[in-house]
């Protein structure tokens, strides 16, 4: 029974760091205790944190770096939205070309019959050319202006994506804060046990010396007593490994002492709609809204790839090509007439490609594919919507079996105090043995761990409701802080 009990503690201290952050730089202690918001309270002779639970939140978010990658990721995406229009500006080059001809320029003679010929053409002129290029294009297709939607969907479902990202991180660390605070009162319980069986052994020596009792029942007493303080030794080790976990999660040293605040010892239960509640996790859950965003880009992705594949581009040209007919390192460049054009010119086409219309074809394919990725997320979208309705429906019966189970819990708590009282008041007179009264000890140990176990599961269940329907954490646990 002790090795359950014991085991039932060190899972609770580990609970207390849910997600293991990699190191990070964390500020000092005085930039520590005023990014907390915190107020300190002097324990002996040490600064301690008030922490609570909104606060905890506060500092993940603000050094989490699993959040900080998603949000760095998700910028590249904003910029592309805020500009989604630069798909139609025109793609502009321009260049400059200097050369040397390996031969100078030869004149050609041009027989003509007397009195006109013969006449020399060409010939002498510099060596060196120096000619211009200036090009702009623009291809437009009414899949160009669907992307634009593309690009602003993608960004919408970024921000759904940091945002569950969010959530997920402060429901971990309210449960952490939760864990915290259970692990304190079972170090508090084991502490009392210790106490109660020091007073029992202290009992146990005076009855033995009034002739009471037996040597046995006294060195049981003390053997009872001695065995408590490597389990409360062992539960306070963990209990400050977990702390430092938990800091070095919130950003803060990990030397960082603090306590949890602001969070009630008593749970109030309260009463649950299933219908309301399956209907709003169906429409508001940030995993299926993240899923809705993702479907949401992929098919304005399909629907521009249709218009690229299936309708014609208009394409939009002007090229110049000046060259300089002088010698570029004597005659004035201002010389116009020295300027001429080859193949300059505006031009206005209209291309379709037609590959798209072959079913065989990688053009083709691809769209297909596409088409197989929108009906596969949508049949993903049902299939997380069934999954949510059957998880808040579950949950919601799990968080009424924790209640009737704590109610039943109480009843026993009341019972076991009032059968150990009996108990040591029998000890006390002799009546009893150190057996009977160390048995009803234990069983109000488990009775309070067992309180505690069912408030704990309780809090925990409505946290994960919050986030299953989408509601603000504090909605419905907000009674429970």
């Amino acid at each position: 029974m002790k090795k359950k009990l014991y085991g039932f503690f060190y899972i609770a201290c580990v609970l207390a760091g849910p997600v293991l952050v990699a190191q990070q730089e964390a500020p000092g202690p005085a930039d520590s205790q005023e990014a907390a918001g915190a107020s300190g309270a002097e324990a002996d002779g040490l600064k301690y944190l008030q922490i609570t639970p909104d606060t905890a939140v506060e500092l993940a978010i603000a050094h989490n770096l699993s959040l900080q990658q998603a949000q760095i990721n998700n910028e590249a995406k904003r910029r592309a939205a805020q500009t989604p229009w630069n798909v139609v500006i025109p793609t502009v080059e321009i260049g400059a070309t200097l050369g040397r001809l390996n031969e100078a320029p030869q004149s050609q003679t041009l027989p003509l019959p007397p009195p006109f010929g013969p006449i020399e053409i060409g010939g002498g002129g510099s060596q060196w050319r120096l000619s211009a290029s200036f090009q702009a294009t623009l291809n437009l297709n009414i899949g160009t202006f669907i992307g634009m939607k593309q690009t602003v969907e993608e960004y919408q479902a970024g921000l759904i994506t940091v945002e569950k990202a969010k959530l997920q991180l402060e429901r971990d660390v309210r449960k952490a804060c939760y864990s915290m605070l259970l692990a304190k009162e079972q170090i508090v319980l084991l502490r009392e046990s210790y106490s109660n069986a020091d007073r029992r052994a202290a009992m146990a020596q005076a009855n033995y010396r009034a002739g009471l009792i037996p040597e046995v029942s006294l060195l049981q007493a003390q053997v009872a007593r001695e065995n408590m303080r490597p389990q409360i030794d062992e539960a306070e080790n963990n209990y400050k490994m977990a702390m430092a976990s938990f800091a070095l999660y919130l950003g803060l040293p990990y030397d960082t002492q603090f306590e949890i605040t602001g969070i009630s010892e008593t749970v109030e239960f309260i009463t649950l709609n299933a219908a309301d509640l399956i209907a709003r996790a169906a429409a508001n859950k940030p995993d299926i809204e993240e899923l809705r965003r993702k479907l949401s880009a992929l098919k304005a992705q399909k629907k521009a790839s249709f218009f690229n594949l299936y309708t014609p581009t208009l394409s939009l040209g002007f090229t110049m090509d000046p060259s300089f007919g002088g010698d570029p390192w004597k005659d004035s460049w201002t010389n116009s007439s020295l300027w001429s054009q080859q193949s300059g010119m505006f031009r206005v086409t209209l291309g379709w490609r037609l590959n798209g219309l072959l079913p065989f074809t990688v053009e083709h394919q691809g769209y297909q594919a596409l088409n197989d990725a929108v009906k596969t997320m949508e049949a993903g979208i049902a299939q997380a919507i069934q999954g949510t309705e059957v998880e808040v429906y579950n949950s919601i019966l799990q968080l009424e079996k924790t209640r009737t189970t704590a109610e039943a819990q109480r009843l026993t708590l009341e019972l076991a105090e009032r059968t150990l009282r009996l108990s040591e008041t029998a000890y006390r007179n002799g009546l009893k043995e150190f057996l009977d009264v160390q048995n009803d000890e234990l069983a109000l140990r488990q009775a309070r761990l067992g309180t505690l176990q069912q408030n704990y599961n309780y809090r925990m269940g409505l946290l994960d409701l919050e986030y299953a329907i989408g509601l603000p954490f504090g909605a419905l646990s907000g009674r429970n802080k």
